[in-house]
């Protein structure tokens, strides 16, 4: 068994808050939590991702050009202010909305607009509380002369700026299919009720 399953294991105790006879696994990422909380900005440059295996899925390595960032975004469905008159309280738009975009996808978009000459290769959960969710994003500088000779990153320079923002990433995409099929099931629903009244 290779050291990357090891620290997937490791994480996922973590993630369950097991406590083994060797070691209480649910106190360090009480401990990441808390340290999370105590930074003032909610768009912080990390020195390493604390989750090396799935940052290097996504496309992370240590050379000069790519970088990680953590993203703090407040939990709930964001706030929407009550119309004050001409409409009924079943018209008032207060109960089951959404952003219409999922957390994940939001904190890779203030992750890009923080840093305008980088684009985003990917991100994934770093930890949660009860206000917050933290993502790690990583991003890789389009200008750096390292990602214009790599293979794999080359494609970056090509029709790819602004990838969060157009829905180019791996939660841009799933957000656009569902926004897709929410639309499909309102135009079936519309039908239905016409022909009904017919």
């Amino acid at each position: 068994m290779g050291a990357s399953k090891y620290i997937s294991k490791t994480l996922q105790k973590e993630w369950k808050n097991i406590e083994d006879s060797d070691y209480n696994y649910g106190s360090l990422m009480q401990k990441k939590e808390i340290e999370f909380r105590k930074e003032k900005n909610s768009v912080v440059r990390i020195d390493k991702p604390s989750n090396i295996v799935s940052a290097k899925s996504i496309g992370y390595r240590a050379k000069q050009g790519i970088f990680v960032v953590r993203v703090r975004v407040r939990k709930g469905s964001g706030t929407y202010h009550r119309p004050k008159n001409k409409r009924r309280p079943k018209r008032q738009g207060q109960a089951k909305l959404t952003r219409k975009i999922s957390i994940r996808a939001i904190a890779e978009e203030r992750a890009s607009k923080k840093f305008e000459n980088a684009e985003v290769l990917g991100s994934y959960k770093a930890a949660e509380d009860g206000r917050n969710h933290y993502y790690e994003i990583i991003l890789a500088d389009r200008e750096a002369s390292t990602i214009g000779s790599d293979k794999k990153l080359a494609f970056l320079f090509k029709g790819q700026k602004g990838r969060a923002e157009r829905g180019k990433t791996f939660a841009g995409r799933v957000n656009k299919e569902d926004n897709k099929r929410t639309k499909r099931k309102k135009v079936r629903k519309k039908k239905n009720k016409n022909n009904s009244s017919k």
